[in-house]
């Protein structure tokens, strides 16, 4: 556990914390006035290895060197040059702060950060954070690395859950939900859709799909996979054989009955650290998941319109409604692919660096 002091004077500006992996979705923008939940759980903060907010330099302004030096390898809009590594956490778990009225940004319903640090130190007036909560964005509450101090704090130090725990006991994420939006007089409104969090870890998983496709095409297993990632492959990707074939894989699941080329694995919630095979599919090559989203995957839940037998009577309510379904295809957040995608030293290939340049321009607008 950890509680994070201010630089300038000490004073504690969190509650105890403990550190996870960084939620995919943390850097996405959803839809257009929507109400997005807290990013991370309370309790709990991760480390953000890139910059982010501004200040922003234009592609053309970054030489390839330095690019590469930070881990981007194909040409981006424009890329932040604020200090890397803040650590972000809750709203709910700030302490010792206050807001900065002239920091507002240019924010819609909220507060965005585009002016940098929002939130200051109440002892020091140090700014020491920025605070996120505007419309389409996770709400959330960055840490500057260079404002703040990790200390540990006395008190038991739980190991991470093990892969066996993780696929026991780990919570899945649904697919579907209900996303708030911006009501007008009659109050909030509602709709049902994908998952953001589903759209976000498709968009990351997808670039190294694309990767391990190595420019032939790719074949998912059928069913909800094949929902989230096959139309977007087969657009992407060339048609005709050979095909390079997908399976899940992870803790407690049997091993492939033949060598398959690519495993969807999951990605432990605390660590960070992609699950690894033994064996025969050591080979293969991985591509990360979301725990939540992997169990889901692995284990979707079954929604049965009449029970499994009989059929209920004539004047008995049904009290299992069929579920809502979105009212469009799945799509995979373009935002977080293109992140990967160029973060990623294969991106540097002819045939990857045309789609990347193809979601650039807005090609394939269907499948985002």
């Amino acid at each position: 556990m950890f509680v994070f002091v201010c630089a300038g004077c000490g004073a504690e500006l969190t509650t105890p914390l403990s550190q996870v992996a960084l939620p995919v979705h943390a850097r996405q923008t959803y839809g257009n006035g929507t109400q997005l939940p807290v990013l991370m759980q309370p309790g709990t903060f991760a480390v953000d290895p890139d910059p982010w907010g501004g200040p922003w330099r234009m592609w053309d302004e970054i030489d390839p060197d330095e690019a590469e030096a930070r881990g981007i390898y194909a040409p981006v809009y424009a890329l932040s040059d604020s200090t890397p590594g803040a650590s972000v956490i809750a709203p709910g778990d700030i302490r010792g702060t206050r807001l900065i009225p002239e920091k507002r940004g240019g924010a819609c319903c909220g507060l965005d950060g585009a002016d940098g640090p929002n939130m200051a130190c109440e002892a020091c007036d140090l700014p020491v954070a920025t605070r996120v909560d505007d419309c389409s964005l996770w709400q959330a509450v960055r840490l500057s690395s260079d404002a703040v101090h990790r200390v540990p704090v006395d008190g038991m130090h739980a190991a991470p859950l093990s892969w066996a725990e993780l696929a026991d006991k780990g919570e899945e994420a649904p697919p579907f939900e209900p996303i708030a939006t911006w009501g007008g007089r009659l109050g909030p409104n509602h709709y049902w859709s994908w998952s953001p969090r589903w759209e976000a870890a498709a968009g990351q998983a997808l670039a190294h799909l694309l990767v391990a496709s190595h420019g032939r095409p790719v074949k998912v297993p059928d069913g909800l996979t094949a929902d989230v990632f096959q139309r977007a492959l087969d657009a992407l990707l060339p048609a005709g054989p050979p095909e390079r074939r997908a399976v899940l894989a992870g803790p407690g699941r049997p091993s492939p009955d033949s060598g398959p080329d690519i495993l969807l694995v999951p990605v432990h919630p605390q660590t960070g650290q992609t699950w690894t095979p033994a064996g025969p599919t050591a080979s293969a090559h991985l591509v990360p998941l979301p725990l939540g989203i992997w169990l889901w995957l692995v284990s979707p839940q079954r929604y049965l319109p009449v029970p499994v037998s009989g059929r209920i009577p004539q004047d008995v309510l049904r009290d299992e409604p069929l579920p809502l379904l979105p009212s469009h295809l799945f799509r995979v957040d373009r935002e977080t692919l293109q992140h990967t995608l160029v973060r990623l030293p294969a991106v540097r290939s002819p045939w990857l660096r045309t789609i990347t340049e193809n979601l650039t321009q807005g090609a394939s607008a269907d499948l985002f």
